[in-house]
């Protein structure tokens, strides 16, 4: 196995000094300085992000971007958080969501009814399309 090199001098001499939070901690024998691996993991394109992020604004909970785009909703609530977004207040409205195929939509379009007093968005969701409408909600 290969030492990881120190971040300050570049030096690939290190030797293993314990662990913190969970990670393995080395210190340079060139420098002296202490310094962690860094964290491995999955590294989630920023296209689910982005996506993530943009349903949030629209309204659409973690649980159902989660459920959409198969990220968790941990993640969602850590990127809402990162990049300081906030979707604003919404108490007449609730978004719906659908997953249409490209012949789906252009059915969906092709009646007219389907396009009055509605907001609607559209985008791209890989080789399918997310449809998102706003209804308001029922009084009673």
């Amino acid at each position: 196995m290969t030492k990881p090199a120190c971040p300050k001098c570049d030096a690939t001499e290190a030797t293993k000094s314990g662990i913190v939070g969970g990670r393995q901690r080395y210190k340079c024998k060139n420098c002296g300085y202490h310094f962690s691996v860094d964290k491995v993991g999955r590294e989630v394109s920023s296209y689910y992000v982005i996506k993530a992020l943009q349903l949030y604004v629209e309204g659409v909970s973690y649980r159902e971007i989660e459920r959409v785009l198969g990220v968790s909703h941990v993640s969602v609530m850590n990127w809402v958080k990162k990049y300081g977004v906030r979707a604003p207040r919404q108490t007449d409205y609730h978004p719906t969501h659908k997953i249409l195929t490209q012949k789906e939509l252009a059915d969906f379009f092709q009646n007219p009814q389907n396009l009055k007093g509605a907001g609607l968005m559209v985008t791209e969701l890989g080789d399918k399309y997310m449809m998102i409408r706003w209804e308001r909600f029922k009084e009673g």
